[in-house]
């Protein structure tokens, strides 16, 4: 199963290697299935650094075991983010493999949301977002060596431990990374039950708009207080009207905090505001926006904070390129690969964002993505690891 070197161009291979390839990881469903539950079953909250700790080591002990060198770069308050550098047959630039195993669960989770099968699903805290995804970089990696004695290119392997929050202390690394890489393939979940990949996400951003305004006993002295929560009405309201769904911008007032007693009336009110957007000139106008807002009452004061966080995966040329040799690996196998545009953010956006070309949702398939009923189905991991595979080659 040699791969010659202007395979890079794309897939090649007659039908018969690639159903060959199919059958070796249906050989290995059962183990994948099992390592998949390891990782689910060593929780690793983005909040709780002990924990996300614990999970980094088992995975970099797990990758070195299959020849990898594995670094972990120290972060202070969440989980050290973890790198696995894999070397390969010629001096090319890496493909890099980009993740996370932070999740959105808390600390004694499974107790209550058991990993466990039911039929053709697996089902577990974090499980779809994304630790299948971490188990299929680990076997299409191994699958390679396997065919080939050693990987035709250099890979690297980054796993985050603090994606679900922002991504604050890889952000950096994913970037430099990034820089030095060929392609990025983003291993979070493909796109709905049909498993398409995504070659576009929106950009992601989080505002905070804090009122200040003047107390005063609301039965005594009514008259001589101005209510930020009254004053925060009238802003969320005007931050509404910034919604252009039909352009892809959406702003969203998604938490509101406020006042003290209900005799008071309130020196201070908060909300905070989730933002996407389709493209990043949007950003500018929307910043703009929300920075120019002014109060109502003019005895209140407005502060606005945050900004941007992710700016938009845009389906560049590259992207598309990406997906075409997706299509292509797709169709030895008779697989018909959709794409998808989605309204989620990811580190797919930092790696799109400066111009690599990037193509996400190459991991498992499944529904409940942060909610009690989150699984993957079980019967898509072997193609999607061929897929994997594939693309690291020619990618």
């Amino acid at each position: 199963m040699a791969v010659k070197r202007k395979a890079r161009k794309g897939p090649h291979k007659g039908n018969s290697v690639w159903n060959e390839r199919l059958k070796y990881f249906e050989a290995r469903q059962d183990a994948l299935v099992q390592t998949i539950r390891s990782f689910v079953e060593i929780e690793s909250p983005s909040d709780d650094k002990q924990a996300a700790d614990r999970m980094g080591a088992f995975l970099a002990g797990t990758f070195e075991a299959v020849g990898g060198r594995a670094r972990l770069h120290p972060v202070e308050i969440f989980g050290n983010n973890l790198q696995i550098d894999f070397p390969g047959d010629d001096k090319s630039n890496p493909v890099l493999l980009l993740g996370h195993f932070d999740t959105v669960y808390p600390m004694g989770t499974l107790a209550k949301m058991p990993c466990h099968v039911e039929g053709d699903r697996l089902h577990g805290p974090g499980v779809l977002d994304m630790k299948s995804g971490v188990a299929l970089m680990l076997y299409a990696v191994e699958a390679l060596k396997a065919w080939h004695g050693v990987l035709p290119r250099p890979v690297t392997v980054f796993l985050v431990s603090d994606e679900e929050v922002g991504s604050d202390s890889s952000r950096k690394i994913t970037e430099e990374l990034a820089r030095r890489s060929a392609a990025v393939l983003v291993l979070e979940p493909a796109a709905g039950l049909r498993g398409a990949v995504k070659t576009a996400r929106k950009g992601v951003g989080d505002y905070t708009l804090t009122v200040h305004g003047v107390a005063a006993h609301a039965g005594l002295d009514p008259g001589k207080g101005h209510s930020a929560i009254v004053e925060l009405a009238r802003q969320i309201t005007a931050v509404s009207k910034f919604n252009d769904l039909k352009q892809g911008v959406s702003v969203n007032p998604g938490v509101v905090r406020g006042g003290t007693r209900t005799n008071v009336i309130a020196a201070e009110a908060t909300v905070e505001i989730d933002v996407r957007i389709k493209n990043a000139k949007q950003a500018a106008g929307l910043e703009r926006k929300m920075r120019s807002l002014k109060p109502f009452d003019k005895r209140c004061k407005l502060t606005v904070s945050g900004g941007i966080n992710r700016m938009p995966m845009e389906r560049t040329a590259g992207v598309a390129a990406l997906y075409e040799k997706a299509q292509e690996i797709a169709k030895h196998i008779d697989w018909r690969l959709e794409e998808a545009a989605v309204g989620g953010g990811s580190d797919g956006n930092f790696t799109a964002g400066i111009g690599i070309p990037t193509l996400d949702g190459l991991g498992a398939v499944g529904e409940g993505a942060h909610a009690v009923h989150e699984y993957i189905l079980i019967s898509e991991l072997s193609r999607r690891a061929l897929l994997l595979a594939g693309m690291i080659e020619v990618a």
